[in-house]
């Protein structure tokens, strides 16, 4: 038995807590425990339910005493959910790493692929609170890009809890190593052999852009305005060359001016004259886009755009077609 379930177990002994102060001392740790499962995870959703079984439990064992006890006890219940959601399944992915760019052609757009297939965006409010220090917040927003979340998962389950836990966290070794019922060699070693490989699949950083300054903004106001007004022009100037267009459910994906110029005067051209509203997803600025359904000036949802900046220009367009389930999510409504 750890010193953590000794502790656990003392409790629960020593006293009968009001069940309202229960779960007020668990909500607390919602939105930590939130962005540590979709690390795990790369789902909002699985994320959510992990963290809902993981105060459930909490809840009917009874939390120790003392915060730090209880912080140590949740991020433990919540590694054991993780580790049984991913035991035997396949990692979830990005367009990019099922093989090279695509073509704008519409035969080349293929079969869509099941929810469970891709890395899934996330509201920041889920995972970051604004009460947070904002050092640590500029870290939250690195760690939660859809680029570093999709490089965790060619990480076995165990090594990607200890990088995130030793590495993203901040935890000691001796303390992950005491949640993991492992050794601290084994820990050092896990996090070696998880380094190494997140080094060869991470693509390079983008720019953190929360809170954001004056030439993103602009930047953003530009992007807008191109996009509604369908300006080619304008919009590929505000690319990087080797800029990247993903849309999931759907493996294929784009690379560079020339293809984004294609893709949306050809198949893609039915997105003339959308509706952009801006929401925020993994640290990144992010907007549903809403389509003209029809006479009228009805729209219709149809993707939800996470955008990624480097150095001044955009570097990709992560355009989400499950509408259906990722709107709601953001708050965003039938219409814009």
């Amino acid at each position: 038995m750890t010193h953590v379930e000794a502790t656990a177990g003392t409790a629960r002994r020593a006293e009968t807590q009001d069940p309202r102060e229960v779960e007020r001392r668990l909500e607390q740790h919602r939105v930590e425990l939130t962005a540590y499962c979709y690390r795990m995870l790369g789902s909002a959703f699985e994320a959510e339910d992990a963290v809902q079984e993981t105060l459930v439990r909490a809840c009917v064992a009874r939390p120790v005493r003392g915060r730090a006890a209880l912080r140590s006890w949740l991020y433990r219940i919540a590694t054991n959910v993780c580790l049984d959601m991913l035991n035997g399944r396949e990692r979830r992915a990005r367009p990019m790493d099922f093989g090279p760019e695509g073509t704008a052609e519409l035969a080349a757009l293929g079969a869509p692929l099941p929810e469970t297939t891709w890395i899934q965006p996330i509201p920041d409010g889920r995972v970051m609170s604004e009460t947070s220090d904002p050092a640590e917040l500029a870290a939250s927003r690195e760690t939660l890009r859809l680029a570093f979340v999709a490089a965790l998962q060619h990480l076995p389950a165990r090594q990607r809890a200890v990088l995130i836990l030793r590495e993203v966290l901040r935890w000691k070794a001796t303390e992950v190593a005491e949640l993991l019922e492992t050794t601290v060699a084994s820990v050092n070693s896990a996090l070696q052999r998880a380094r190494t490989t997140l080094a060869e699949s991470e693509p390079s950083p983008t720019d953190a852009l929360e809170p954001l300054d004056e030439e993103q903004r602009a930047l953003l106001s530009r992007y807008v305005d191109a996009f509604e007004r369908y300006d080619m022009d304008s919009l590929v100037s505000l690319l990087h060359e080797d800029a990247t267009l993903s849309m999931p459910p759907y493996s294929m994906w784009l690379r560079g001016h020339e293809e984004f110029t294609r893709w949306l005067l050809g198949p893609g051209h039915g997105c003339r004259g959308s509706k952009l509203v801006p929401v925020v997803a993994n640290g990144a600025p992010a907007f549903g886009q809403y389509r003209p359904s029809g006479p009228g000036g009805s729209y219709e949802p149809w993707a939800l755009q996470v955008i990624e900046i480097s150095e001044g220009r955009i570097v990709a367009l992560n355009s989400f077609l499950d509408t259906e389930s990722l709107f709601p999510l953001f708050g965003l409504g039938p219409q814009p």
